[in-house]
């Protein structure tokens, strides 16, 4: 894994992504000189084109990336990735015809930008067709030896059967007799040299696992171990690292308390994510107020009601404000009381689940973001009678009360719709790693990725 800004990124899908890049620009240059080839003409010079070869390339890998064609459930079969690239390179093409509409100065050929478009789908798919028969998908995964056979250590096991976990188990390790009843486990004296295990099995990390590390550490062979390049990490940083996430499982508050982070609230911190929300937020209410307009006309006339549907939410710092957005269920939903969303809820009109399934029914919060009240990447606001009976039965709950609420974030990213007290521990997980890394860059990360959610219909309800 490599630290990018705070925030971790896979060192192999990071060298991937660059090739790629690479590949999409060749692309393009290819696509202007054949263009001018079918025109019977000479090609110009490579900084006559260089600008929009470079916008070219920067929109189709950002659509990649937004798309979700750099996760590694893409590369589990050539199907889902060819999905992901052929929905990337579609918007690909509506977003440069959008550009080229308000940038004049921005000119490609509609011929170029076809085969600009289909080289760079045949160049990375074919990439990933041979990276997927001669290296295989699970070479993303790190190999890793683990320490620790007791309740750590089966979580650790559990993690790792995951289908979409990257990282791998090369060897499980106990200190104990009598630490645990995992079959895989073998004891640490099995191996002899950890430091020439690890060397010979392309181990580079060593994760601890322990339930108790007091008088248990194998510490002279851990050093050896480290002397030599492998890292050695303990088990709750390596989750972080690697699932973008802090796993309340394993998490003490003292790891909290002495890791790094915890410093989007800084001035700097605070002054760039404002100024971004308001130049983000002052530009897409213009640009979608089209689509503003057409829904609240749409929201008004298929169903009795006001257009807007304001409910109060905890915001930043625990203080309360009105969250704006579209209708999108019937009138006096919650007569009965406040409860969860639903899979198939039945108050939702016809109107409202086309709105949901879009998330065009968020658009109205960017005047909460305008506002000051949210900002564009946060947790999700919720409602004060869910917070006070969630902050009761899930620990460190109300930290994620530190930064503004967003319309989008982490771990509406990263976790899909949930509707229970598992569900929310679960995206607080994800919420905690946004505070503890936040950066702009993260923002734009998030941002970026929030296409899929839209896209794929990823936990919509």
């Amino acid at each position: 894994m490599i630290r990018l800004f705070k925030h971790y990124l896979p060192r192999s899908l990071l060298m991937l992504g660059m090739f790629e890049i690479v590949l999409v620009f060749v692309a393009a240059v290819l696509a202007w000189e054949f263009a001018w080839i079918m025109a019977d003409s000479e090609a110009p010079a490579l900084s006559g084109f260089i600008v929009e070869a470079v916008v070219f390339t920067v929109t189709v890998y950002t659509m990649m990336l937004g798309l979700g064609a750099y996760q590694l459930s893409s590369f589990r079969s050539f199907r889902m990735t060819s999905a992901r690239l052929v929905a990337a390179m579609m918007m690909s093409i509506v977003i440069l015809s959008f550009l080229m509409l308000i940038v004049p100065t921005l000119v490609v050929w509609r011929s170029v930008l076809l085969y600009a478009v289909i080289l760079s789908f045949l160049f990375i798919a074919l990439t990933r067709i041979l990276f997927l028969a001669i290296i295989g998908w699970q070479r993303f995964r790190e190999p890793i030896v683990v320490l620790g056979a007791g309740e750590q250590g089966a979580r650790m096991q559990e993690l790792a059967a995951d289908p979409s976990a990257s990282f791998e188990i090369v060897k499980h390790l106990s200190l104990a007799r009598d630490e645990g009843n995992l079959a895989s486990a073998e004891p640490f004296d099995a191996i002899g040299s950890l430091r020439n295990y690890c060397a010979d099995h392309d181990v580079e990390e060593i994760v601890l696992s322990l339930d108790e590390r007091r008088g248990s550490l194998p510490s002279d062979a851990l050093l050896k171990a480290k002397m030599s390049g492998v890292n050695v990490t303990d088990m709750s940083s390596f989750l972080e690292r690697t699932t973008g996430r802090v796993d309340l499982r394993s998490v003490h508050p003292s790891w909290l308390i002495f890791s790094d982070g915890f410093l989007g609230s800084s001035g700097l911190a605070v002054a760039s994510k404002r100024l971004f929300d308001l130049v983000a937020s002052g530009v897409l209410l213009l640009l979608s107020s089209p689509i503003l307009i057409v829904t609240a006309a749409a929201v008004k006339l298929t169903s009795p009601g006001p257009v807007f549907y304001r409910q109060e939410r905890v915001g930043q710092f625990g203080k309360t404000f009105e969250v704006m957005k579209f209708r999108s269920m019937v009138q006096d939903a919650e007569k009965d009381g406040a409860v969860w969303a639903q899979k198939g809820d039945a108050r939702v009109t016809k109107v409202g689940k086309i709105i949901r399934a879009t998330r065009i029914d968020e658009i109205p919060q960017i005047f909460n973001v305008f506002n000051g009240d949210m900002s564009f990447v946060g947790p999700r606001p919720e409602r004060p009678m869910f917070v006070e009976e969630l902050a009761k039965q899930i620990p460190f709950y109300d930290e994620r009360h530190v930064v503004k609420p967003g319309i989008t974030g982490w771990a509406q990213l990263n976790y899909p719709y949930g509707a229970s007290v598992e569900d929310a521990r679960h995206k607080l997980e994800y919420d905690l790693y946004y505070i503890k890394n936040y950066s702009l860059f993260l923002d734009i990360v998030t941002l970026i990725q929030t296409v899929r959610v839209v896209v794929w219909q990823d936990g919509v309800r």
